[in-house]
């Protein structure tokens, strides 16, 4: 791994910088400017609030508040991940003519959902002190969550990388695979509380994101300690899914040119 440490040291300015032009332009035609990174899931939090509150009648505590912290952590690893299927042909201009570790490209995206993430995060704490949420230092489990989000985000992000050069329908394959995470993930209901045993034991040992969604929910809302074991598995996996997805784009990222 002496190559990774060594390419992200070299090239993370790049990724960061790349990732602030990515930001400018994505607002720079816009009458809202970079207000669309707060409306954006605000107005996802006010259907899916209307819908389970006024249709369903959902009885979740500080459901607002519930349903956003889904949105927001769902969001980050979505975009990420589908963005990074395509990542190297929607980037060929630059992997065709300069070499860059394209690792870096994951990075880049990374950072643009992660600054955005960072803002529904700012729109939470807000949330929070509207709703008179108490607050304990089980807040603090935040970290290690967000922890093995990101590693977990980056090393399925590398297998799509590595797969979406060479089969061209994996796009609209992880299209159809994270809509029925999307469902299965409980962002706008509580799996500890709607999902009946053995399947919500099921749901959160084998979906990371669902159980990271309610460890989040655990420790920002209801004052309660996150699924600790399955944060420490979940994090042994990442880690590991990213030191073969690194491997894999080393051993053939040469070839990704030709295929293209």
């Amino acid at each position: 791994m002496k190559r990774f440490r060594d390419d992200l040291k070299r090239y993370y300015k790049y990724a960061k910088y790349s990732a602030k032009s990515d930001l400018k332009a994505e607002v720079a035609s816009s009458y809202l400017n970079w207000l669309w990174w707060i409306l954006d899931p605000l107005l996802f939090m006010l259907v899916y609030t209307f819908i389970a509150i006024v249709v369903f009648r959902s009885g979740v505590q500080y459901f607002p508040v519930f349903v956003f912290i889904g949105l927001t952590l769902w969001n980050f690893f979505n975009k990420t991940v589908i963005g990074s299927v395509k990542i190297i042909r929607n980037n060929s201009a630059i992997v065709t003519k300069v070499y860059i570790p394209k690792f870096v490209l994951i990075l880049q995206k990374m950072m643009v959902n992660g600054f955005k993430m960072l803002v529904s995060f700012a729109l939470v704490i807000v949330m929070m002190v509207i709703y008179q949420i108490p607050v304990t230092w089980n807040i603090l489990y935040m970290i290690p969550i967000l922890l093995v989000l990101g590693l977990l985000t980056f090393g399925i992000c590398c297998f799509m990388l590595h797969f979406g050069v060479f089969v061209d329908d994996l796009y609209n394959v992880m299209n159809v695979v994270l809509r029925l995470v999307f469902y299965m993930s409980g962002i706008f209901y509580s799996i500890g509380d709607r999902v009946p045993e053995p399947f919500r034991s099921i749901l959160l040992k084998c979906n990371p994101v669902s159980m990271l969604m309610e460890s989040s929910r655990r420790c920002m809302i209801y004052s309660g300690a996150p699924y600790r074991k399955l944060i420490l598995v979940w994090g042994v996996i990442g880690l590991l899914l990213c030191i073969l997805g690194i491997k894999l784009i080393y051993k053939y990222e040469n070839s990704y040119v030709k295929v293209m």
